[in-house]
């Protein structure tokens, strides 16, 4: 069975915990923090989460995670079997993940963290996202899924990056950058299936003891 390895704020996390949801894969739960011990160490080299422990050795990088899901539990495909089809939705994830939620997380410390972020870094990410989102609008089709017609991993990404993009524009510029394309309705309708619900309830539940062990 696979062991599933991090915790339930990250978003990376739960993105892995999406896919593994919606294949139907058998998976445990273990919480670390990120820890830098040698067990960690051993799994995920620099102690990043998620990372996955299967019967082969461990996996780290929720790309290659996901990429490794995909392919050893073809019974449910998050992935159209097309190879054009596959490298397009691939393409989104690597588009959403680089160019939107890298570049956003310049603002977190600020924006969620009770941090303070320099004001050139502000207006820097400010220019860089206006332009990003601009060009994101042009790849997502939102018909009703982010990359078409059928849910895949490309929603797996987009649920966990999305609203961290709109919350951190909202509290940092007082406007959510998002807010011009569909992605509020989109991320209700993704958001109403049973994996998205568990995982939201469960990232709830996660978030509370973080601030429980910080106080």
């Amino acid at each position: 069975m696979i062991k599933l390895v991090g915790f339930a704020v990250s978003n990376y996390y739960n993105k892995v915990k999406l896919v593994l949801l919606e294949k139907g894969i058998p998976f445990t739960e273990e919480l670390n923090w990120a820890s830098k011990d040698e067990a960690t160490l051993a799994c995920s080299p620099l102690g990043k989460v998620p990372f996955i422990v299967t019967e082969h050795g461990a996996l780290c990088e929720s790309a290659a995670i996901v990429e490794y899901l995909e392919d050893a539990f073809p019974e449910r495909p998050l992935l159209p079997a097309d190879p054009f089809a596959r490298a397009k939705l691939r393409e989104l994830i690597v588009f959403m993940e680089l160019h939107l939620e890298l570049v956003c997380r310049r603002l977190y410390a600020q924006a969620f963290f009770g941090g303070t972020v320099a004001p050139e870094v502000i207006e820097a990410v400010r220019k860089e996202l206006t332009r990003n989102v601009a060009a994101f609008g042009r790849l997502a089709r939102f018909s009703p899924y982010v990359g078409g017609g059928e849910f895949t991993i490309a929603d797996c990404a987009a649920l966990v990056h999305l609203p961290l993009v709109s919350m951190a524009t909202r509290q940092i510029y007082g406007d959510d950058f998002l807010a011009g394309l569909p992605v509020k309705d989109y991320l209700k309708l993704a958001g109403d299936r049973d994996s998205a619900r568990r995982v939201a309830a469960d990232r709830k539940e996660n978030a509370q003891l973080r601030a429980a062990m910080q106080r």
